[in-house]
């Protein structure tokens, strides 16, 4: 996928039981279950649902939290059902973002490099918190 506009990419879930879960979306929500074997075998931290072309559902397990050192205080998080929403941007966009937040003076992320996402691998991306606390997630794939 190219198109590059802004629009959301996916939503990460707390979960106790991946594997349940994803037989729960696939089956009584008809998503298409993504990563499942991999997951299985432990060669991804986390399987995934594919809600459309462009999103998905990402199946976090909750004894991922202490390790998600990425993610701004990511074990406060995990007594809340969402772990974080990504947006994804064209790279212009990505950048005025961030320059948006900084000048706000909005604690953001170091920028990571190459992660999984709806659209494949995203180049860049990096994580900041609303003034509510939610951790949302901007990232490029161009």
């Amino acid at each position: 996928m190219t198109d590059n506009t802004t629009r959301l990419d996916h939503v990460v879930l707390w979960v106790g039981d991946p594997l349940a879960s994803a037989d729960f979306y696939e089956k009584a929500v008809g998503m298409e279950p993504l990563r499942i074997t991999d997951f299985a075998a432990g060669a991804v931290p986390f399987p995934s649902v594919r809600l459309n072309d462009e999103t998905i559902l990402d199946l976090m397990p909750l004894t991922m939290a202490e390790r998600m050192t990425m993610v701004p205080d990511a074990a406060r998080s995990a007594g809340h059902p969402v772990n974080h929403v990504c947006l994804a941007l064209p790279g212009d966009g990505f950048e005025a973002l961030r320059a948006r937040l900084e000048e706000r003076s909005v604690p953001v992320s170091e920028i990571s490099y190459d992660s999984f996402g709806a659209r494949g691998m995203a180049r860049r991306s990096f994580y900041f918190r609303d003034p509510d606390g939610n951790v949302f997630e901007a990232r490029h794939y161009d």
